[in-house]
C-alpha cells in the first residue's frame, strides 16, 4: 500500500503504480473520458500529480503514435487502472509506460472524493509515498518552478509540410503539443520549432510567414525573458497563440493573467464565441486564465469559458495577433475550432479571415 497524502493534512490510502519513488507535486484534475495518452505526455502537465475524475484508464493501452511530447508530469492518480488492454494498436500496458518514465502514482483511491476537494479548496499540494512524513514543511513549500526551462527543446528541429510547401510557420516551443505541429504540417506549412529563449531577432532572421506561440506549463509571468521577445514579434509577423502562448501574449500587452482555483483540465469545456454566440466544445489544460478587462483598449474579447466566464480567447488586430486558451488541435479531441488554424493561415496568405 502507498499514500497521497494533500497539503490540507487529508490522506488517502492506495495501491502503488507506475514507478517505485516517492514525489511532491501540484494536485490537480482532469475530466476526460478518453485520451489519458494525451494527458500523461502533454508538456503542460510540468510538475503536477494528475487525477482522472474517469474511472477506469488504461483500457486501450499505449500507443506511441499518439504521442503529444515527452513526459513531465510528476504523478499519477486513477481509481482503477487496466492491466490488459484491448485495442489493435496497443503496444503494451499503461503501468508499464508510467515504470519506464519513472512515474509513480495511485490506483484503488476514491477520486471523486479528491476531485471535490480540489473543486472546494482549489488547487494543492500532493505526496505519492510509501510513509506518511511527520513534518509537512517540505510539502506545503514545494512550488513548480522554471516549467518552460525544463520542457522546451533543446535545438532548432525543422518538420516539413504535408504535400506542397506554402508557408513557413516559426513555432515557439514553451512545451508545444506534436498535434499542433501536424496540424501546421497538414496545412502546407513547414515548421520550424525554436527553444523558448529563442531571441526574437533569430526568428525575424529566418524570415517566416507568421509565427506560433505555443502551449506549456507553469505560471505565465514567470517567464520574462519569453515575454519580452514577444513584444518584439507582435506586429512583425502574423501571429497566433495557443494556452500558455495566450497568457504570454496578453502579458506583453500590458495585460494580466490570475491563478485559477482549480483551472480547467479535460475535453468538455464549453467556450463561447463572442462573435456568432456560437458555443464550441473544447479541449484545455491551464490553471491560470488572462484578465480581459486589464486589456481593454489594446485587444479584443473573443472568446469566453461558459461555465465561470473567464477569458478563453483575445484578438489583437492592430498587431495582426490573436490568441485562444483552448486547444483547437486537440488530439485525441474535440477538434470542433480546428478553424482556428485556417484563420492563421488566412493571416499568413494575407486574406480577409472570418
Amino acid at each position: 500500500m502507498a499514500y497521497l497524502v494533500l497539503s490540507n493534512g487529508k490522506i488517502f490510502e492506495g495501491r502503488r503504480i507506475g514507478a517505485p519513488v516517492d514525489r511532491v507535486g501540484e494536485l490537480v484534475f482532469t475530466t476526460g473520458m478518453e485520451g489519458y495518452l494525451e494527458t500523461l505526455t502533454d508538456p503542460s502537465y510540468f510538475g503536477q500529480i494528475v487525477t482522472h475524475t474517469f474511472p477506469l484508464i488504461g483500457n486501450y493501452g499505449v500507443i506511441e503514435e499518439d504521442f503529444e511530447g515527452k513526459s513531465a508530469l510528476f504523478g499519477y492518480i486513477v481509481r482503477e487502472i487496466c492491466d490488459q488492454p484491448s485495442n489493435f494498436r496497443s503496444q503494451y500496458a499503461l503501468n508499464d509506460y508510467l515504470v519506464r518514465q519513472g512515474i509513480p502514482g495511485l490506483c484503488g483511491v476514491d477520486t471523486r472524493q479528491i476531485v471535490r476537494i480540489t473543486r472546494e479548496e482549489g488547487v494543492m499540494n500532493a505526496m505519492i509515498c510509501d510513509q506518511i512524513p511527520e513534518d509537512l514543511s517540505a510539502l506545503k513549500s514545494f512550488r513548480v518552478l522554471d516549467a518552460v526551462q525544463s520542457v522546451t527543446c533543446g535545438e532548432k528541429k525543422e518538420y516539413p509540410a504535408a504535400g506542397e510547401e506554402k508557408y513557413r510557420v516559426a513555432l515557439l516551443d514553451y512545451g508545444a503539443k506534436q498535434n499542433i505541429i501536424r496540424s501546421l504540417q497538414r496545412r502546407g506549412c513547414r515548421v520550424t520549432v525554436w527553444p523558448a529563449d529563442t531571441k526574437a531577432e533569430t526568428i525575424l532572421q529566418s524570415d517566416p510567414d507568421g509565427v506560433m506561440l505555443s502551449n506549456g506549463p507553469g505560471d505565465p509571468k514567470e517567464n520574462v525573458a519569453c515575454i519580452e521577445e514577444i513584444k518584439k514579434l507582435l506586429g512583425q509577423k502574423p501571429v497566433f497563440g495557443i494556452c500558455l502562448g495566450h497568457q504570454l501574449t496578453a502579458l506583453a500587452m500590458g495585460g494580466d493573467t490570475v491563478k485559477l482555483k482549480y483551472g480547467h483540465r479535460g475535453g468538455n469545456q464549453p467556450v463561447k464565441d463572442l462573435t456568432t454566440g456560437r458555443t464550441w466544445i473544447t479541449s484545455q489544460n491551464h490553471g491560470y486564465a488572462v484578465v480581459a478587462d486589464s486589456l481593454k483598449g489594446k485587444g479584443i474579447e473573443t472568446f469566453v469559458n461558459a461555465n465561470d466566464g473567464s477569458c478563453e480567447g483575445m484578438a489583437y488586430p492592430e498587431k495582426n495577433c490573436f490568441t485562444v486558451q483552448f486547444h483547437p488541435e486537440a488530439c485525441s479531441g474535440p477538434q470542433d475550432t480546428g478553424y482556428l488554424f485556417d484563420r492563421f493561415i488566412a493571416m499568413m496568405g494575407g486574406k480577409e479571415h472570418a
